[in-house]
């Protein structure tokens, strides 16, 4: 079968006889000697258990960080935070206006109110809401640390969102990785 292109049939197809291969040299520098410190990994995964919590958007960086102080020892990395719940998410957002949070679960609930006809109820009326919400948010943060500390910007907040009425505790897994620092 003869090769097509967006207006038909090739009748010349190109061929692959034009590309060559080429040997180029890597630098020395990119090699490292033997002199050089090589900087540590550290890897460390913890599960925390946040108390349960009314519903709204709720500030918890301070408790990430009183959980995982070993953030103060990586120069440069990552701390990823999963949220083990389909009904509850995380978002990064406001940190100093309490109205935002207050906003933010007013907007979602507009978004996604209690009185649409959902089809899954048998857990009461907020839970089918509290699963759109929590798959509009998301279940998981990256946050980039540098210098030992989250480099977050000056007014954001890492947030629970809680979107149930009554709903329990919940669990997070936080899973710090990156160079130490030296």
């Amino acid at each position: 079968m003869e090769p097509h292109s967006r207006h038909g049939r090739l009748r010349n197809p190109p061929s692959n006889n034009h590309l060559q291969h080429v040997d180029c040299p890597v630098p020395e520098q990119f090699f490292t000697s033997p002199s050089e410190t090589v900087i540590p990994m550290m890897w460390k995964q913890r599960q925390v258990q946040l108390p349960a919590m009314a519903r709204g958007f709720h500030l918890i960086t301070r408790h990430l960080l009183d959980e995982m102080p070993e953030i103060s020892g990586i120069e440069t990395g990552l701390l990823h935070v999963f949220i083990q719940h389909t009904s509850a998410s995380l978002t990064l957002n406001e940190n100093a206006d309490p109205d935002v949070r207050t906003d933010l679960e007013s907007s979602f609930s507009a978004i996604a109110p209690e009185s649409f006809p959902y089809t899954h109820t048998c857990e009461g009326p907020d839970d089918m809401p509290a699963h759109v919400k929590a798959s509009l948010l998301g279940a998981s943060l990256s946050i980039p640390i540098g210098g030992g500390r989250l480099l977050l910007g000056t007014w954001q907040g890492i947030t629970l969102c809680e979107h149930r009425d009554h709903a329990g505790p919940r669990r997070l897994v936080l899973t710090l990785s990156g160079e130490t620092r030296v």
